[in-house]
């Protein structure tokens, strides 16, 4: 018998042979069975995956002698006339090469005429998006309304060609791609079939390099098997083929790790001085970088990676981290890209090994990104203890919590002392002055621990005016009084201004604080207020400030008539809130 090669030899006979494709073999198992048999299918997927082969089962399937049965016994004159593709009621057409709307025509004449000795005169259209719009638009009525013995099978790898009328009037399959498991056990029973010995590594990197293709698989088998003398191995397919290995590309990504530039380009030329095309090298080397990347993540299955993980250097695996890897795979796939343009492929294959020397400085945009947000977020927050000048200027912190007089709870308090100006048109401050004002918070703090801090600083002298119009002052005791104190010390106006309730007897001033602070730190000042109060209206006050909590403002406050009627018709009481 003539050479048979291992596609044909193993092509699939019964649904229970289908690889990687249940779905459909089940699907057409049960229409079968259950006699709802359509006219019309459509078969599209990756190329080898068993569409055509799956047509011809189909038809065995409904033309056998015992059928119509979803398991054709092979053996009798239809079953056998199918497999050797030699029946008159199985028509296979190739779409690429009777594309025009003639051939259409001759099968419109044909599908008037029964069977000669089958149940279905069927057809079997490969390649069918290669046919012409005209061609579809005259198989349209066919394929809707065709005799009761006439059933269409249409084979496609490029579904998205096929107009959408031909789709709405097929039952639509989707083949899948074959798992690199079921691949490379379909090739260990070829291989034992024949009699040749093959290793794992080998058949592993067969099943991948058919990308999920049984053909592909088949055939690349065949032709390693007529190189291997009788024995597959991984050694006799890369120096046969002009792989890199994993041996070699682990030396030479060692050295790119080490930052040896010039070992590197040595081992390089070493490569292509072996036969090793740039192409070659390049694949090689990405599909080398993504094993890393997966081992680098967890991902130690051996038909993801195409080999044992141990074999991949831990010297590189520990050098680069993820992200670093990511941006060397995205270094060869695009020199993959750019190598079909370039003016010399070698210079661009040097180029991108020894930007691979200094991966390890890589730095990511989102690190970059994190490490700029560190460095806006240590310099927008504010200090945690704020320092306060000294008469010799040396900062000191001290902080502590006041207890809030109306609530009872804990409440921090921020102190920010006047900036003071040298400048000749400013108004100066001396050293008692200024000495004077720190002792508020020193007075202060002796009988309530609280925190100083400077998010809120007084203007320079430059804006002093600005900062004395933003102190509205009126003609009224309290306005009076803080006109005349704010040419003394605009930060106690600036506390007089925040009190509230002002009244006056015959000798004396009294005003509502807001809280215990601000009532200790008027208190500290109390003989430049009174000298300035009776200064401004010509008779001696003495100031007297008291804190007034929520209940007793309550209590004093009038309670207005729609309040009172509010509380009289629904039966209530006040209990507390502004009114």
């Amino acid at each position: 018998m003539a050479y048979e090669v291992t596609a044909t030899r193993r092509r699939p006979q019964k649904f229970e042979d289908l690889i990687g494709q249940e779905f459909v073999a089940a699907t057409l198992k049960n229409s079968i069975q259950s006699g709802k048999i359509a006219h019309a299918y459509l078969f599209s997927g990756p190329r080898g995956c068993g569409k055509t082969s799956t047509a011809r089962i189909f038809a065995k399937a409904l033309n056998c002698q015992n059928g119509p049965t979803p398991t054709p016994c092979g053996e009798c004159d239809a079953c056998r006339e199918i497999t050797k593709g030699s029946s008159l009621d199985v028509i296979e057409i190739d779409g690429a090469s009777n594309t025009s709307v003639n051939d259409v025509r001759q099968i419109k004449d044909e599908v008037q005429f029964p069977p000669n000795s089958s149940r279905y005169k069927i057809y079997i259209i490969d390649e069918v998006h290669m046919l012409s719009t005209s061609a579809f638009n005259a198989l349209l009525k066919t394929i809707e309304e065709p005799p009761e013995y006439v059933v269409f099978i249409f084979a496609t790898t490029e579904l998205q060609k096929v107009p959408a009328t031909i789709k709405s009037r097929c039952q639509q399959f989707n083949f899948r791609l074959v798992a690199i498991e079921k691949i490379k056990e379909q090739l260990a029973a070829a291989a034992a079939e024949i009699g040749i010995q093959a290793d794992d590594e080998a058949l592993y990197w067969i099943a991948r390099e058919s990308t999920g293709s049984m053909r592909d698989a088949y055939t690349l088998f065949d032709q390693v098997a007529a190189f291997s003398e009788n024995h597959i191995t991984y050694e006799k397919i890369r120096d046969k083929l002009g792989l890199v290995g994993t041996e070699r590309l682990n030396a030479v990504f060692e050295e790119c790790a080490a930052q040896n530039v010039g070992c590197v380009q040595e081992r390089l030329e070493e490569f292509l001085q072996a036969g090793i095309s740039i192409e070659q090298l390049i694949t090689n080397s990405a599909d080398y970088l993504r094993s890393l990347l997966l081992v680098k993540n967890g991902i130690t299955k051996e038909s993801l990676l195409g080999q044992d993980a141990a074999r991949f250097s831990q010297k590189v695996l520990s050098a680069w981290n993820s992200v670093q890897l990511e941006r060397a795979l995205s270094i060869f796939l695009q020199l993959y890209r750019d190598v079909r343009y370039s003016l010399s492929p070698r210079y661009e294959i040097d180029l991108a090994f020894s930007r691979l020397c200094w991966l390890s400085e890589y730095v990511s945009p989102a690190e970059v990104k994190q490490a700029v947000d560190k460095a806006r977020d240590l310099l927008e927050s504010p200090p945690q203890n704020v320092a306060q000048k000294t008469q010799n200027g040396t900062p000191q912190s001290f902080s502590g919590g006041a207890e809030n007089a109306q609530s009872g709870a804990p409440k921090e308090f921020h102190f920010a002392p006047l900036n003071v100006s040298q400048n000749s048109n400013s108004q100066n401050l001396d050293s008692e002055n200024y000495a004077e004002r720190n002792s508020i918070g020193q007075n202060f703090s002796s009988q309530n621990s609280f925190q100083i801090s400077s998010e809120q600083k007084q203007p320079e002298n430059s804006s002093r005016q600005e900062f004395v119009k933003n102190i509205p002052i009126d003609n009224s005791l309290q306005g009076r009084a803080i006109a005349a104190i704010l040419l003394e010390d605009e930060v106690l106006a600036s506390l007089l201004k925040n009190t509230k309730n002002w009244r006056a007897s015959d000798e004396t001033i009294f005003a509502e604080a807001v809280d215990e602070f601000q009532k200790n730190q008027i208190d500290s000042k109390i003989q430049v207020i009174n000298k300035a109060i009776s200064g401004a209206l010509g008779k001696d006050y003495s100031f007297q400030t008291q804190v007034v909590t929520a209940e007793e403002q309550n209590s004093h406050a009038e309670i207005p008539q729609v309040v009172n009627t509010v509380c009289k018709v629904f039966k209530g009481t006040i209990t507390g809130g502004k009114i």
